[in-house]
């Protein structure tokens, strides 16, 4: 069967349903067959069109923020700010897309204009470009794998913190749930939270981190270069306009940014019919099918697909973003049961994957010790 025949299959795809665990029949070359060609092509202009769009709506939330907010009458001028920060945190969250495109070389086909448009993008969202890049490849390669996966790896239910069975509990997943989506993001680059175990100290901004070689630690440094300007600017911005302003424009669209980025990141691979491997069972095409797409409504295309194309970003990563979805609807049918797409809504998926995505266990008497799966007791 060819892979235009394998596109015509019709399956069943429920979200809770395992994905399954086997070696797939079908390879990487018969994934790539199945997608149009055109898919892969990288347009320069068409890239720069989206930075444009994003950007323009940037400033047009600002200028409605900064000339007319201050005009309103109480409680509407609480309410315009907080739709401010709601819209600007979810367009910036577009703009750290871009950026993140940048780094898989999915911009253009020039690695220089990718590092310079995702350092300039990243950067100015408080985010080590070269750094995250670096680290963020390493999860594309070893997706799924308990051992070398970069971020968001399950602990076993004997590697799981004593504490945990305190916060087991409706307050206690409220109080995670917040420290996740504000602390989260931050925590990971400066500590590591949530990633991989490391023999010593992993940091995002530390050039001589375990997470890079010696041929990258220049570019961790540059990375903290552009931190730093960053910082310059909103400290003489905060001198001129005051703490506040800062705060109010720049600071909690931020903010909602970061907790857009975790919240995004685990939902991705965090599931309960997701499968995880140790070495004696990963293999790289596997564990990049250990990935679930979902459903964010209009914010979709706000965050330019990268919440309901994903299991195909991890299949193609330099594939740009608005080439797709194209991609995806020409590969559902040969991945079969190997794709997964949860429409549940984002609030009821976020609590349910708090509540039973604990830790993970191989099933017992299965005769598969190596493939694990996310328990909630």
């Amino acid at each position: 069967m060819g892979a235009g025949e394998r596109m015509s299959v019709t399956y069943k795809n429920d979200p809770l349903e395992r994905v399954p665990f086997a070696k797939p029949s079908f390879t990487i070359g018969d994934l790539k067959k199945a997608i149009p060609p055109h898919c892969f092509h990288r347009s320069l202009i068409r890239s720069f069109s989206y930075v444009l769009y994003d950007l323009t709506v940037t400033t047009l939330l600002y200028h409605l923020a900064t000339t007319y907010f201050h005009h309103l009458p109480t409680p509407f001028s609480s309410l315009a700010w907080l739709s401010y920060w709601v819209a600007q945190g979810s367009v910036l969250t577009g703009v750290w897309v871009i950026a993140h495109e940048c780094g898989h070389h999915s911009f253009s086909d020039y690695q220089w204009v990718d590092d310079t448009v995702g350092f300039i993008l990243h950067s100015s969202l408080l985010v080590p470009y070269f750094s995250w890049k670096y680290s963020h490849h390493r999860h594309h390669s070893n997706t799924g794998s308990l051992e070398r996966d970069e971020v968001f790896v399950p602990k076993s239910r004997s590697k799981t913190p004593w504490y945990s069975k305190y916060f087991n509990n409706t307050a206690g997943r409220i109080i995670s749930l917040f420290v996740t989506l504000t602390l989260g993001w931050p925590l990971y680059l400066a500590f590591n939270v949530s990633g991989r175990h490391y023999d010593r100290f992993a940091c995002h901004y530390a050039p001589n981190s375990p997470i890079y070689n010696e041929r990258k630690r220049y570019q961790i440094f540059l990375s903290d270069i552009g931190i730093i300007m960053t910082s310059i600017i909103l400290y003489r911005v905060a001198l001129a306009k005051g703490v506040v302003w800062v705060i109010y424009i720049y600071g909690i669209p931020l903010m909602v940014v970061n907790g857009f980025l975790v919240l995004i990141t685990y939902l991705q691979h965090t599931h309960p019919c997701l499968p995880h491997y140790d070495d004696s069972e990963w293999e790289w095409l596997k564990g990049a099918l250990a990935t679930v797409d979902r459903d964010y409504g209009v914010l979709n295309k706000v965050f330019h697909h990268i919440t309901d194309t994903h299991v195909v970003h991890h299949l193609f990563s330099t594939m740009p973003h608005y080439n797709a979805m194209e991609a995806k609807n020409a590969v559902k049918g040969v991945l079969g049961e190997y794709y997964r797409f949860d429409e549940t809504p984002i609030y009821v998926a976020m609590w349910r994957e708090m509540k039973e995505c604990l830790f993970v266990e191989p099933d017992e008497g299965k005769g598969k010790e190596g493939v694990f799966w996310y328990k909630k007791e």
